[in-house]
């Protein structure tokens, strides 16, 4: 089985508890207006890769905590990251999983139930630019929900982390941004033009 991703990060301390290694799938149906990462929303970009690389590329990560998943629609692609999230909990790691939807109609969905039943924590709810709130970890705006969906974690993480921004520039030159905050007022304090 093969999973579309846009991006893989091995090694993050903005999306989640701990380090982290991220992926960020490629394909979102929802388009929440304002969206960070409109360049996911294609359902024909990014790239196939097999599941099975991805969990020994997990494996070969010696300082993670966990995984991420965010993207475009995580739950779009339920069936092949459930087999991730299965393999990332047998290593005795965590799972975060963001999601547009909420978590009442995604339980309603056979096809999730595998990815919800290996997820510690779910952040639920589109992004909604009139409730931007950056106040609280890993979430942009007020209305999305923590759901604890085992003792990994709990609410001892709003005391413990504050959102950020990591900025990573590749060999090519290419920046890549991640976390939480106002990018667009991120980029133009460091004097950085968003390429459409």
């Amino acid at each position: 089985m093969k999973l579309r991703v846009f991006k893989i990060l091995k090694s993050t301390k903005v999306e989640g508890p701990g380090i982290r290694y991220c992926i960020w799938v490629q394909g979102c149906s929802r388009h929440c207006k304002g969206c960070q990462a409109v360049h996911t929303w294609s359902h024909s970009g990014g790239e196939l890769i097999d599941v099975k690389k991805i969990i020994e590329d997990i494996k070969l990560q010696s300082k993670i905590e966990g995984v991420t998943f965010l993207g475009g629609e995580p739950f779009e692609q339920a069936e092949a990251l459930g087999i991730i999230a299965e393999s990332v909990k047998k290593m005795g790691l965590s799972v975060l999983c963001f999601t547009g939807g909420y978590i009442e109609e995604l339980l309603n969905d056979e096809a999730n139930k595998n990815l919800l039943n290996n997820t510690d924590l779910l952040i639920d709810g589109p992004f909604e630019i009139d409730k931007t709130d950056y106040s609280r970890p890993w979430c942009g705006s007020s209305n999305q929900r923590y759901h604890f969906l085992t003792d990994r974690y709990d609410e001892n993480i709003f005391t413990k982390y504050k959102n950020k921004v990591e900025v990573n520039i590749s060999k090519n030159g290419v920046v890549f941004m991640n976390g939480m905050g106002n990018f667009d007022e991120i980029m133009q304090k460091i004097d950085l033009v968003r390429i459409k």
